[in-house]
């Protein structure tokens, strides 16, 4: 067997160490008696070993925490082979097997982390940047002044000349990867957006540059060719994953082709990039922002930033300099939608310019930092037909949906936290009459309706005085006043509940609104809650209001795999007299095909259960929907 250690990684203290192996089988765990002891509660007293079998490794569980090789699981009994260098992740912890033999002949010095030098490289190019502009963070509308970002640039350009010699072998071909990685993500992401990422006008009209970018673009599409992607727009999320999982493979051959003085050049543009980054636009949010395949990002403090991906959540193995970058960049975020962040006010709802949903929260209140929580904003808004594409419904439940919505039928869409909630919300709105005015209520200003006359209001917190608040409530109780045909509110979570079911009782139909519950039953007890909120009624009261308001409830869930499905969409039809209980019946359900009711199964589908609605007959009347929808 050869020599092998073992490299450990403390995701949370951003510790490293290594652990020599000797033995076929190393034990891993919390107990001291384990070959490799994690010292930590999400560790398990046994939990994974390693073996070596005809010198390749595997991993298996002993636990019942879990193991993870290369982000995927580990399946209980069973044993998954690892490579020298894959990670393999217990808890906090991530491992790397690394053969000893050929660590010692590389020497200390190439065994140093590229990433972590890269890092530090620029942290101090950035500081000697601020200092020398007598600045320790930028106004929010600097990049618009092209005087501000020549200055900039000058100062940029001689601090990485002296920056340059301090920048090895390994850490240049790091970046040099790095570029070369964003370049090939960026020209398939524009496949999507139609559109190039964000530039800061950092380019001048130099001959030698021209030939450096040519030379890169036609090296880009031949990585590009390389990777035989379909290059259609409808597959521009597929094609991104392809390139983050093969791009290491096919990068290889194209890295021998780089003279000295394009090398330098790839380095130099690298550098003064993720540094304008922090300076004028999102840091290292930025090109997170621009992939059309990302569609959440979750900063942790400075070091862990997680991507959610195809539904997956991932670390995305970028960086902040430090935590003072964060609240900079969460200043820059909020301050142009008039919001606020300090020790007095630690958590913030906000919005970036294109719509994206941002929330900020800082110490005293988080323990890990600032942290930052973007839900991105489709540039394009989905439309009924992607939805029933990604199989969240189908033809005839989205028939039936248009068909309620036409009809104005009061709809309240429910589900839990990332469920797709507003993304079902706005591709319902949008069935709303042309000719009707709507008015839409949210905290941040969220929905993308087609329709002319649209009046949207958003909330506002309390200024530095404590005053000047506008809420949820507030705002529904104003829309009332505005002659509205409907009011859409993004989400009802507090008082505005006992409002908006008002507001549908009193000649305001085809309303429509959101609540956070796991089923269609749960969201008529939040509702009830809600409405106690506001003021103290009989619970009787309350579940007339709910059943003379409300017509349906459509239940949207997430999927284990990501996906995210209409489970149920039910009609709220009374109360019984003798439970005093909201009867509700069940539309369509999602079924497997051997009909049992389920919204794992991998077969599972939204079908009709035989029940037609009592207000069917109004709709088919109207020549809003066809028997067709319950056969």
């Amino acid at each position: 067997m050869m020599a092998f250690e073992l490299l450990v990684y403390n995701q949370l203290n951003d510790r490293k160490y290594t652990v020599a192996i000797d033995t076929e089988v190393v034990s891993i765990g919390r107990d001291e008696t384990n070959t490799v002891c994690l010292a930590s509660p999400f560790i398990s007293r046994q939990h994974a070993r390693l073996i070596c079998e005809d010198d390749r490794w595997y991993v298996e569980n002993a636990g019942l925490n879990g193991t993870m090789v290369a982000n995927e699981p580990v399946p209980d009994g069973r044993r998954q082979p690892v490579r020298e260098g894959e990670e393999i992740r217990l808890g906090e912890f991530s491992l790397y097997l690394v053969n000893r033999d050929q660590a010692a002949k590389t020497g200390e010095k190439a065994r140093r982390d590229p990433v972590r030098r890269a890092l530090e490289i620029e942290r101090e190019v950035h500081s000697q940047l601020l200092d020398r502009l007598n600045l320790r963070r930028f106004s929010s509308d600097a990049k618009t002044n092209a005087a501000y970002v020549q200055q900039i640039k000058a100062h940029l350009e001689d601090l990485i000349d002296k920056a340059m010699p301090k920048i090895d072998r390994g850490t240049a071909r790091h970046l040099i990867e790095e570029n070369l990685r964003r370049r090939v993500l960026g020209e398939v992401a524009r496949l999507a957006t139609g559109r190039l990422a964000y530039e800061y006008g950092f380019d001048d009209a130099d001959v030698q540059v021209e030939r450096y970018e040519a030379a890169l673009r036609d090296m880009v599409q031949q990585i590009i060719a390389d990777l035989h992607l379909p290059l259609r727009p409808e597959t521009v999320k597929e094609d991104l994953w392809a390139i983050e999982q093969k791009f290491g493979h096919v990068v290889g051959p194209h890295l021998k082709r780089f003279t000295p003085g394009l090398s330098q050049y790839v380095v130099r543009r690298t550098i003064a990039k993720d540094i304008a980054d922090i300076v004028l636009g999102y840091g290292p949010l930025q090109d997170l922002l621009e992939m059309p395949n990302v569609t959440e990002i979750m900063v942790v403090g400075a070091n862990r930033i997680y991507v959610e991906k195809n539904g997956l959540v991932t670390n995305s193995g970028r960086r902040f300099f430090s935590d003072d970058i964060v609240y900079s960049i969460i200043e820059r975020i909020i301050t142009p939608t008039g919001r606020k962040i300090d020790q007095s006010t630690p958590l913030v709802d906000s919005r970036l310019p294109d719509g994206s949903r941002v929330n900020a929260i800082i110490p005293p209140l988080s323990l890990s930092g600032p942290c930052l929580t973007i839900r991105k904003f489709s540039r394009v808004p989905f439309t009924i037909d992607d939805l029933i594409e990604f199989g969240t419904l189908n033809e005839r439940a989205a028939a039936f949906l248009r068909a309620c919505v036409q009809g104005r039928m009061n709809l309240v869409i429910s589900g839990g936290t990332g469920s797709g909630k507003t993304t079902l919300l706005n591709v319902l709105g949008a069935f709303c009459a042309r000719e009707e005015r709507i008015v839409t209520v949210e905290d941040s200003a969220e929905l993308q309706l087609p329709q002319e006359h649209v009046v949207s209001l958003e909330t506002r917190p309390a200024n530095i005085e404590g005053r000047g608040e506008y809420s949820i409530r507030d705002l529904v109780r104003n829309a009332l006043r505005m002659r509205p045909d409907r009011i859409i509110v993004g989400e009802c979570r507090g008082p505005e509940a006992l409002d908006m079911l008002q507001a549908m009782n009193t000649g305001h139909d085809g309303s429509l609104t959101t609540v956070h519950a796991n089923t269609a039953y749960d969201a008529l007890s939040r509702i009830e809650t809600m409405v106690l909120m506001a003021v103290d009624m009989p619970i009787r009261a309350i579940r007339e209001q709910i059943v003379g308001a409300l017509d349906l409830v459509v239940q949207i869930a997430r999927m284990v795999d990501g996906r995210r499905r209409v489970t149920a969409i039910s009609e709220v039809k009374g109360i019984d007299d003798q439970t005093q209980q909201i009867i509700m019946e069940d539309i369509y359900v999602l079924r497997s095909r051997s009909g049992v009711k389920s919204k794992l199964a991998a077969d599972a589908e939204l079908v009709h259960t035989g029940y037609v609605p009592e207000f069917a007959e109004l709709l088919i009347n109207d020549g809003l929907l066809t028997v067709q929808a319950f056969t």
